[in-house]
């Protein structure tokens, strides 16, 4: 268990009921500074909502959340939300250029035009969709919308990112590249993550811990090679229809 001390986030005995029915109970959840952790288990068993209470787009029931020790309170919701950034499956880009789209959540936080799109302009580029700038957003294929969205979190220099299966709706090889490429910007930045996954061979590509969910519980956490039998660092994903030979193999 991680220290209080080095603690970007912690839950304790935080809980969620909607229509009388408990979605979840979390005795203890921390995130320490820094770590990537990947939050997986079957459909139902409150991921998505733990992810969001989390994030703060969803108040709690009961418990208690703390922020770099901080306790979240209705006082300081809106400081503590700017200090994150939170990226969907589906990309919900708004009706404007690339640029505009990346840019629109650095104006929102106050950052003057300029230094807006130096950092949207950056974000772009380290993610490959530079040329697209000018584009609609409406106009992109899946894996080019889910850069935008990703090059739009990553310029907010959030402290805390949330992603709930980001690469979900993403063919084979889009998939590969933009787990390969967050991967390496995770591990240079440093930023602290939770993601939520259904695919497990996406997780060694992120995360050095796992935590898994069932019922609204989490079960158990522990490293990638404890919780799953995976090597930390595979060299690539086996294909779909490779998967599929192997099985036919055995």
């Amino acid at each position: 268990m991680t220290t209080g001390e080095d603690n970007a986030l912690t839950a304790e005995e935080l809980l969620l009921v909607k229509d009388r029915k408990q979605i979840f109970y979390i005795d203890h959840f921390a995130l320490k500074e820094g770590e990537v952790v990947a939050l997986v288990g079957p459909n139902g068993a409150g991921k998505t909502s733990l992810l969001l209470t989390l994030a703060l787009l969803q108040k709690p029931t009961g418990g208690r959340l703390r922020f770099n020790g901080t306790p979240a309170s209705p006082r300081n919701l809106l400081s503590l939300r700017r200090q994150m950034a939170v990226v969907f499956q589906e990309p919900l880009l708004m009706d404007t250029t690339v640029l505009g789209n990346v840019m629109a959540g650095l104006r929102i936080r106050g950052v003057p035009k300029e230094e807006a799109r130096r950092r949207a302009g950056e974000w772009l580029e380290r993610l490959g969709i530079s040329h697209l700038m000018n584009r609609s957003a409406l106009r992109l294929s899946g894996g080019e919308a889910q850069r935008v969205n990703l090059a739009r979190a990553f310029a907010l220099q959030p402290k805390i990112l949330f992603m709930d299966e980001p690469f979900a709706s993403l063919d084979y090889p889009t998939r590969i590249a933009l787990l390969e490429e967050i991967g390496a910007i995770l591990r240079e930045t440093k930023i602290t993550t939770l993601f939520v996954t259904h695919d497990y061979t996406e997780i060694p590509f992120l995360a050095r811990r796992v935590a898994v969910m069932l019922d609204g519980r989490l079960i158990k956490t522990g490293t990638v090679a404890e919780v799953l039998g995976m090597d930390v660092v595979p060299t690539r994903i086996a294909a779909p229809w490779e998967q599929d030979d192997r099985k036919e193999s055995l």
